[in-house]
């Protein structure tokens, strides 16, 4: 453990998921795995989307910008992982420390309002179906975006200019695989009580305000399938909350874990539930939407025959310029 008498530490040491050399390989194996998979499969999502006229809606444009979220969101955690598995020096330096908190930050709030504004569009398509296209209209999705991305940026910046203004002059290693606000404020030799309290009061309101309003949502979405006379439109209504559903839950029953409880109790059990949120559900939403969802499974059908039809049209004149005319 290297000790330093510096307010302002030139850069921290992530000490990752394991400090022993025989399991750095592995690990780097399988992230790279989870990683690619992560990429490709929420970059299909999206093209998906982006080129199928049916999914051209307000659920599957709030549905591509998380997969968008979701690749950012990796990124900005993954690659240095990967680097510090093969690394003997694990070192990051305090800026790029800062930004990368900046970053999971900004990504990890815009998923939580993302889900919440996926929550709003369902509630409307089942409970007015009527006014659906008038309520979620252009105007309306886009100041949902809008909000989420502002928010998502104040909230940001300030967790991380909170932390820049502490000093550090003990450790500098993090026991984490990221600079995650917890593990870094318990380096810190200076209070923490200004940066505790908000995280507990701002921070907790952040992450809460978007769960209550998913809570309510589906509490007026459940009132109104039970007065559904058929049973066809109630597993109808539950089958496109499903999807949606196993997300929120997967995402905030490990961001709870994670955070709402003492800095003082952060654990290494932290860092394995921060990986559910950070890595397995950005892995899996891909997966989660598209296997219980039709809609989707025939967008990347017809993605498929695309990139096919595009693949043969390439080969073919590649051919003819060969043998000539």
């Amino acid at each position: 453990m290297e000790v330093c008498n510096l307010t302002r530490l030139p850069e921290f040491i992530l000490l990752g998921l394991s400090s022993r050399p025989e399991d750095q390989k592995p690990l780097f194996v399988l992230f790279l795995i989870l990683y690619l998979v992560t990429l490709m499969g929420n970059l299909l999502i999206i093209l998906a989307i982006r080129s199928d006229p049916q999914l051209q809606n307000p659920m599957y444009f709030f549905l591509s910008i998380l997969s968008f979220a979701d690749i950012c969101y990796t990124t900005v955690i993954i690659p240095k992982m990967l680097v510090n598995f093969l690394s003997d020096a694990k070192t990051i330096s305090y800026a790029e420390c800062l930004a990368q908190m900046y970053f999971f930050l900004l990504f990890g709030n815009m998923d939580s309002y993302l889900l919440a504004a996926m929550a709003i569009d369902r509630y409307v398509a089942i409970c007015n179906p009527f006014h659906y296209v008038t309520v979620m209209n252009h105007r309306c999705c886009m100041s949902l975006l809008v909000f989420s991305i502002t928010f998502s940026c104040l909230h940001s910046l300030l967790h991380v200019l909170l932390v820049n203004r502490l000093t550090f002059c003990t450790s500098n290693v993090i026991h984490h695989f990221f600079c995650d606000v917890n593990p870094v404020l318990k380096l810190a030799c200076s209070s923490t009580s200004v940066n505790e309290v908000v995280a507990m009061t701002e921070g907790m309101v952040s992450v809460m305000a978007p769960f209550a309003c998913i809570i309510i949502s589906y509490l007026r979405i459940l009132i109104a399938v039970l007065n559904m006379p058929s049973a066809a439109g109630k597993r109808k209504a539950f089958s496109t909350c499903s999807s949606h559903l196993t997300v929120v839950t997967l995402f905030y029953g490990s961001i709870s874990y994670v955070y709402f409880q003492p800095l003082s109790s952060y654990t290494v059990k932290n860092r394995i539930a921060t990986i559910v949120y950070t890595v397995l559900t950005s892995m899996l939403n891909p997966f989660i939407y598209s296997l219980r969802n039709k809609d989707m499974k025939q967008g990347l059908e017809k993605l498929r025959s695309m990139i096919k039809f595009e693949m043969d049209r390439l080969s073919t004149t590649k051919t003819n310029k060969i043998h000539g005319p």
